[in-house]
């Protein structure tokens, strides 16, 4: 469920707990692309047959695809009103504690755990988990930094 705030808003935003998304299911396709993309052809990601003798018994998924999915998973809980320019600023301690299958499903949990002025506007430290249907670690933990500029 996203959450729907206006800019001057923002200030109480720390501490506030966004929930999670819907899960997505990680295509053998959308590998692909990316590995496209970025040129990383990996065999543990883009090779279905090979990947079934390596040591994660099938294709999985790059983590900076996990990753990046953090984007489209965030405009599905915060939704910020009044201001004219969102900016993905960064990431701090960024991990990859478990693989994506693919096949799975994941979505993202999100917790806002900093609210800063800056010049202009407020920055935002939102602790992100994106965890696996089922599974018993994250696939990616991190913070993400998100900047808003009335």
């Amino acid at each position: 469920m996203t959450l729907s705030i206006t800019y001057d808003q923002l200030p109480d935003l720390a501490g506030t707990d966004l929930g999670y998304t819907e899960y997505r299911t990680i295509t053998q396709q959308q590998v692909n692309l990316f590995a496209d993309a970025t040129d990383d052809h990996q065999w543990i990601h883009v090779d279905p047959e090979r990947a079934k003798q390596g040591p994660f018994g099938g294709p999985i998924a790059h983590g900076f695809l996990s990753l990046s999915l953090a984007v489209p998973f965030w405009t599905e809980l915060l939704d910020v009103q009044g201001v004219s320019m969102k900016v993905n600023y960064g990431l701090d301690k960024v991990r990859f504690p478990a693989p994506v299958a693919v096949g799975s499903r994941i979505r993202m949990r999100a917790v806002v755990a900093e609210v800063t002025p800056i010049p202009g506007g407020y920055q935002i430290a939102v602790d992100q988990t994106i965890e696996i249907e089922g599974g018993s670690k994250p696939a990616v933990a991190a913070r993400g930094i998100y900047r808003f500029y009335a």
